[in-house]
């Protein structure tokens, strides 16, 4: 193995838009045919929330009937799709969007959900001096042979990273939120959290697998137990295979043996009851459960020199985070954009919703 990153670096990230480049990649492109809308829009400065109500708005809709398959971060420069219903898209192309401009403009048949996105790409420029180019290089090349920690980037616990806390809270009998949404967002939080711990307990040898773990074929996404380590542990050298982790929940599969008993460990000191399918849900709130990969395959990884810094190019799948591979380049990063942000000291948080973009 090459040398771990220092815990913290001399890059910053963020200093403008265009440091931080952002291109959505679909699960589908639309048809051209049916009542919907497509749009790929470009923006700078923006939230995602903000371009989408500004469309409702340029669109004659509900706030609740344009589409988005992932929030994108405010301080980049980021492409991403949205729908719009029954819009033209000729008129669409003409939307004059503070921040942002609409790029394309397709019909399709239906509106653009939650999570429908492949991944997303990012250009980065890290600002700064730190570690060689020869070094990030080299540790590039072991990220994708064997991998990168699939953690939950710190955004995924709120701007005081007290959520999972929250959670945990509601679980214990609190009182929820009066919108269901965020009441959803904590438990999330919580299952995000209880999943960090089980990795941060494996993320030593997360290229192998364990006898009882339930792996993930990574070409079908299909999960098995693991029951013979002759036959298993050359498919997970060679990135066929991966282990995963808890998204807790009343009806998640669970592994057997030392690594059940491991992950028993980590569910009782998050305070979870023994049989989860009793958990003490907020009402209209669910958590079936289920099961993560415990690392994530960066392609097309590249780094390069800047003059003042390194250039980052890489592709990540939907749901993996973008700081959490720069935590494995080069150490932790200054986030230029968010500096003097309450709660944040300047420290890189993930960006984006499930891809951190």
């Amino acid at each position: 193995m090459t040398d771990p990153p220092p815990s913290f670096c001399g890059y910053v990230i963020r200093q403008q838009p265009e440091d931080f480049i952002v291109t959505e990649e679909p699960l589908y492109l639309p048809s051209g045919e049916g009542g919907h809308t497509f749009l790929y829009v470009e923006k700078r400065e923006r939230t995602t929330e903000q371009v989408a109500g500004e469309l409702a708005r340029l669109g004659h809709v509900a706030a609740r009937d344009v589409g988005y398959a992932g929030r994108k971060d405010r301080h980049a420069l980021t492409r991403q799709w949205f729908s719009l219903p029954e819009v033209d898209p000729e008129r669409a192309l003409d939307f004059e969007i503070m921040g942002a401009r609409v790029l394309e403009a397709r019909r399709h048949g239906h509106k653009l959900k939650t999570g429908q996105l492949r991944g997303n790409r990012f250009e980065i420029s890290l600002r700064g001096r730190g570690d060689s180019l020869e070094a990030v290089k080299r540790r590039a090349e072991e990220l994708v042979h064997r991998g990168m920690p699939n953690r939950y980037g710190e955004q995924r616990f709120g701007m005081r990273g007290d959520n999972a806390a929250e959670a945990r809270k509601l679980l214990e009998g609190g009182r929820p939120p009066r919108d269901r949404r965020a009441a959803r967002f904590l438990i999330s939080a919580l299952q995000s959290a209880v999943f960090n711990a089980v990795l941060e307990a494996r993320v030593e040898a997360i290229d192998r697998v364990e006898l009882g773990d339930l792996a993930r074929v990574e070409e079908s996404g299909g999960l098995f137990w693991v029951d013979d380590l002759d036959r298993e542990l050359p498919r997970a050298a060679s990135f066929e295979i991966s282990a995963t982790g808890p998204i807790f929940g009343t009806r998640g599969r669970s592994p057997k043996g030392e690594v059940e008993r491991l992950e028993r460990k980590v569910f009782d000191a998050f305070g979870l009851p023994a049989d989860l399918t009793r958990l003490a849900l907020p009402r209209g709130v669910k958590a079936r459960g289920g099961r993560r990969p415990l690392r994530v395959k960066p392609s097309e990884l590249a780094v390069s020199a800047l003059a003042d810094g390194l250039l980052l190019k890489c592709r990540l799948p939907s749901g993996a985070y973008v700081t959490v591979l720069l935590d494995s380049l080069v150490g932790r990063v200054v986030d230029g954009a968010r500096r003097g942000e309450s709660g944040l000291s300047g420290q890189a948080r993930s960006h984006s919703s499930p891809n951190s973009g």
